[in-house]
């Protein structure tokens, strides 16, 4: 098997107007000085994605949308496509963040239709999946990740059109992390499944997010299986992102 290359993701969340640009190209800026060997992502809010491509057209610094609608065009307000964020200059778009499944009630089946129209589109579906701290303290947490890899990943998902991101909901914007051995026993599990299922399971990317910061960075992605990061609030300044990329970005 090939080795993973690593992907570092920032999520901007709903966060970020035109002068927050700017931060982004500080950030192609670093990586201009010091290249790093992982792939690396922003996810602004839908209207920057244009905005931002363009800035960082040829840096290197991939682009992705934050959600998707299912369907390619129609009546649905408000709603936008996989295709018109590829349109727009994207690589990416997430696909079932925690926030998207609590806040408007996203089923790990409309989570699946949503990496399907990334496929459709050319783009790369990050699939989040992770349980909650009643789940967590249930002794629950492998049987809903089980699940949710189970209901989520569309049958066309492949190491190059399919990520996935493993955060832990009670982690998400608290300062609370699992340990080191608890984020090696998901991500292991979750190899496993995707190996069971997946011809190409074991080139899948595993991600970590949950409050992933600069000083905790480096031995969340030391951990076994763990090929990357998706990034929330620490992703909005770049020198703050910028540690992160280092603890997992060089060779």
């Amino acid at each position: 098997m090939a080795a993973r290359r690593p992907l570092i993701v920032g999520n901007w969340k709903m966060n970020g107007l035109a002068a927050s640009l700017a931060e982004a190209t500080a950030l192609a800026g670093k990586t201009t000085a010091q290249a790093p060997a992982a792939e690396l992502g922003l996810c602004p809010p839908a209207t920057l994605v244009a905005a931002m491509a363009a800035a960082l057209k040829g840096t290197g610094i991939g682009v992705g949308g934050q959600d998707c609608h299912a369907k390619a065009s129609g009546a649905h307000t408000g709603d936008i496509s996989a295709e018109m964020l590829k349109d727009a200059g994207a690589t990416y778009v997430l696909a079932g963040h925690s926030e998207r499944r609590t806040d408007h009630g996203e089923s790990d089946a409309v989570v699946r239709a949503k990496a399907q129209a990334a496929h459709r589109a050319g783009l790369v579906a990050i699939v989040c999946v992770g349980e909650t701290l009643a789940q967590r303290d249930a002794g629950e947490t492998l049987k809903v990740v089980s699940a949710q890899l189970r209901g989520s990943l569309p049958d066309d998902a492949t190491a190059a059109n399919t990520v996935i991101a493993y955060e832990p909901v009670w982690a998400i914007g608290t300062g609370r992390t699992p340990t080191e051995q608890q984020v090696a026993e998901v991500h292991a599990a979750m190899r496993q499944e995707l190996k069971a299922r997946f011809n190409d399971g074991d080139g899948m990317r595993l991600l970590y997010g949950g409050s992933v910061k600069p000083d905790n960075a480096k031995s969340l992605m030391a951990v076994a299986d763990v090929d990357g990061a998706l990034v929330g609030g620490a992703s909005l300044k770049a020198n703050d992102f910028w540690p992160i990329i280092e603890a997992k970005g060089f060779k």
